[in-house]
């Protein structure tokens, strides 16, 4: 099971990130766009995702994977339970999140094997 501290130690480190507590949820932000952020329990992880593929995925894993709650419906989101991820999960996701709202030459500044 991931826990908020594991995704802490995935972002921490990422350029622009910033952790802050908005209404007792944590979230993770580039500036003012949130990429990652956690229901009040902790038991919820939403993310950034592309609008266009989130269907896909969640229909391909629905215990894992479920849609934000209709008003967010028109962002880039999707939510993820906790329990069923693991750390490999966890961090391809986040990192993915990241990427969706940081500038490209920081991504691949900070990942230049990747771009």
């Amino acid at each position: 099971m991931v826990t908020v501290d594991d995704v802490r130690r995935v972002a921490r480190d990422l350029p622009r990130s910033s952790e802050h507590l908005i209404h007792d949820r944590v979230k993770f932000r580039v500036g003012s766009i949130v990429y990652v952020a956690f229901s009040r329990d902790e038991t919820v992880m939403g993310f950034a995702y592309p609008r266009e593929e989130r269907a896909a995925l969640v229909a391909s894993e629905p215990a894992i994977f479920h849609l934000p709650r209709e008003s967010d419906l028109r962002f880039n989101w999707v939510r993820a339970w906790l329990a069923e991820l693991d750390d490999d999960r966890m961090t391809e996701l986040v990192l993915d999140a990241w990427r969706m709202v940081v500038p490209k030459k920081v991504w691949n500044a900070h990942f230049p094997r990747l771009a």
